[in-house]
């Protein structure tokens, strides 16, 4: 981490929900209009406008990027999660302006955090520290983190989260929603409600810092025997429910990674699908943000750092159990018992037709083709990510399949998406088979 000044401008956050849904308001008053304007132009040359199509131009995904960049908080944890998901497969010129979202946020100016500081710590705060870097190393979506030196000379990382944002969740959430809907991608019939409730449960647990802290402790005292992860300890006499304070560990982003050698690629992809298995199957706790943040590899030790426990979810036995099953009837190539695993997990239900389960049941059987063989998958030339894409768009147009699986399903697959996309970027070779082995009945 550097202690370089942020390469953004520092931007106030709007804290009250009065500021934030007006400028939600103004966005979607924006875009209404950029819609208007664009669609009157098709018109006057004789074309038809799609919706969809006016909607999602790149000036108005610039708009949507900066506005939430800007509000940071659950706008623009959404705005991640859409981006993340979508990356890969919207136009080159989307996807670069939606990669705004996975950048570095806005840092709040310097007299917003003091203020925050002061309400979490009391007015005479700099006086207890050596040393406090008002410079952000690093600004997210629920809060920014600074390097701090204590009197007895403990190097800190200072998590503060940004004035407004747990108050704000609900109502962010909601309104980004709404913007989602706008662009008739998806269904009226989809009943996204649960799944929202969802967002907004993890949200308002993400901004409590106590909550993570405890987290950060149980999620390591499973890795005490794990020589290859490191994860910062907490500093509790500075954590409070807005602030955490945890070690600070020297390490670099995972683009370092494209530096090192085949070997050491493929060793850093195997523990961490390895860690994604034991996370499910042994630990029943999650670490459910694939954002490629949350890693840091140490060039020197070769072992890698793990960062924000906020999106920790527990994993109920039922679910660990259903995956177990699931993950055997990929191994064994049995349809029957994938088609069974999936309905006890709600992937599918008793109202899909057999088309549709058929359909479902193919795409769950390729995306595990890793563990068919007992060999390295190459990640870096498969096209399984594309492949499951195109099917998964196949299965929404031509089979009219909309449902919406469990929670702990989405966030399980999500993790696992994000895995997959770390391995293709580092062209990783790993051995799944092997790796599944603990969990398999049969090797």
């Amino acid at each position: 981490m550097s202690e370089d000044s942020p390469k953004r401008k520092s931007k106030a956050i709007p804290s009250s929900r009065l500021s934030r849904v007006s400028r939600l308001g103004a966005l979607a008053g924006k875009i209404a209009g950029n819609v208007v304007t664009q669609g009157a132009g098709q018109l006057l040359k004789g074309e038809r406008p799609a919706l969809a199509s006016l909607l999602l131009t790149p000036k108005n995904m610039t708009n949507v990027a900066n506005q939430l960049a800007s509000m940071r908080g659950a706008a623009m944890k959404l705005g991640q999660l859409i981006s993340m998901d979508a990356g890969d497969f919207l136009p080159p010129e989307l996807a670069t302006i939606l990669s705004r979202l996975r950048e570095d946020a806005d840092p709040m100016p310097k007299a917003q955090l003091i203020e925050t500081l002061n309400k979490a710590w009391g007015e005479k705060w700099q006086d207890s520290l050596l040393y406090f870097s008002f410079a952000p190393v690093a600004a997210a979506s629920i809060g920014q983190v600074h390097k701090a030196i204590t009197m007895d000379g403990k190097m800190l990382a200072i998590k503060v989260q940004y004035p407004g944002v747990r108050k704000s969740i609900d109502s962010d959430v909601d309104n980004v929603a709404t913007l989602i809907k706008l662009t008739g991608l998806i269904p009226k019939s989809l009943d996204i409600n649960p799944l929202l409730s969802e967002a907004k449960t993890q949200l308002h647990q993400e901004a409590d810092y106590n909550r993570e802290a405890a987290m950060l402790t149980r999620y390591g005292q499973q890795l005490t025997e794990i020589e290859r992860f490191i994860i910062p300890q907490t500093y509790e006499p500075l954590t409070s429910e807005t602030v955490l304070a945890m070690d600070f560990i020297e390490a670099s982003n995972l683009d370092t990674l494209l530096d090192e050698s085949q070997e050491v690629r493929n060793a850093v992809m195997t523990d961490l699908m390895g860690l994604f298995f034991n996370e499910v199957f042994n630990f029943k706790l999650l670490q459910s943000d694939p954002n490629l943040a949350n890693y840091k590899f140490n060039t020197e030790t070769k072992q890698i750092v793990l960062l924000d426990f906020g999106a920790t979810r527990e994993i109920p036995e039922s679910i660990s159990i259903g995956y177990k099953a699931l993950l055997n009837s990929a191994a064994l190539q049995d349809k029957q018992l994938m088609a069974e695993a999936a309905l006890d997990i709600g992937l599918i239900d008793k109202s899909h037709t057999p088309e549709q389960v058929d359909a479902v049941i193919g795409i769950g059987m390729e995306a595990c083709e890793s563990l068919i063989h007992n060999e390295p998958y190459d990640f870096g030339t498969s096209d399984l990510i594309q492949r499951l894409h195109d099917k998964g768009m196949t299965l929404t147009t031509e089979h009219d399949f909309w449902h919406t699986p469990p929670a702990d399903a989405l966030f399980i697959h999500r993790k696992l998406g994000g895995l997959f996309l770390l391995a293709r970027r580092l062209g990783a070779q790993v051995n799944m088979r092997a790796l599944a082995a603990p969990w398999l009945e049969t090797t």
